[in-house]
């Protein structure tokens, strides 16, 4: 949930999502309608479909226990280096060095004070030495805050990142129109194009194309003339 989204944003939600699916086998069994309903306002809805993927693949092969190396966990969808170290390390006190958002601004922030296109290369070897291999998690858990920290009170230093691309607007984006189309049909079940446009208030020529790749990435299915959830 907390990639590319705000904490804030994601406190309102783990919670209830927990509480509809406690663990690997009730989300392996959801549909794709109850995974979005329960993620619906968080965004980025490939997020909540690759952890369905994720917990039926955890059921099926990992007999519904946590893989617990970088290597397995990076075979499930969605999951890259830094994400499967980050689990480890907050489920289990691992001594994993990874990079992500806060932990970036605190190394450029500190060691690159006039670098430019501050690649990830140059900084890992610093987050290794200076990881605490005794309590990781809590050391973590200091450099996110002093993170979030310095993004509301400095120049954000990851704008010197190599790593750093300016988000685009989302207010008229196709991810903007990919979430109404999701929220239109969660609301009022199957529907053609044409009721799925009114519902949106849009006749936006995108919506054909936003439509067929919703059904090629396992959102919908387009069953006759109608759409609806896998």
């Amino acid at each position: 949930m907390l990639q590319q989204t705000g904490i804030e944003r994601v406190k309102s939600k783990y919670a209830s999502f927990v509480r509809a699916f406690p663990g690997f086998r009730a989300l392996a069994a959801a549909s794709v309608e109850e995974v979005l309903a329960a993620w619906k306002g968080l965004g980025y809805n490939r997020r909540a479909l690759a952890l369905r993927e994720a917990a039926q693949l955890v059921t099926e092969t990992h007999h519904g226990r946590m893989p617990r190396t970088v290597k397995t966990l990076m075979e499930l969808p969605g999951v890259g280096h830094a994400t499967a170290s980050a689990v480890l390390v907050y489920s289990f006190n691992a001594p994993l060095a990874f990079i992500e958002t806060n932990i970036r601004r605190v190394f450029i922030h500190c060691f690159f004070p006039r670098g430019r296109q501050v690649t990830d290369a140059k900084l890992m070897p610093l987050v290794e030495r200076t990881l605490d291999r005794d309590n990781p998690r809590e050391w973590y858990y200091a450099l996110m805050d002093y993170g979030a920290m310095l993004g509301k009170t400095t120049m954000n230093a990851n704008t010197r990142s190599a790593r750093y691309r300016k988000q685009a607007a989302f207010e008229g984006s196709l991810r903007q129109l990919r979430g109404r189309i999701l929220a239109a049909i969660l609301e009022r079940g199957p529907a053609t194009e044409v009721q799925i446009a009114r519902a949106i208030g849009s006749a936006d020529k995108r919506l054909g194309r936003a439509l067929a790749r919703l059904v090629e990435e396992g959102f919908l299915l387009h069953k006759g003339r109608r759409y609806c959830f896998r």
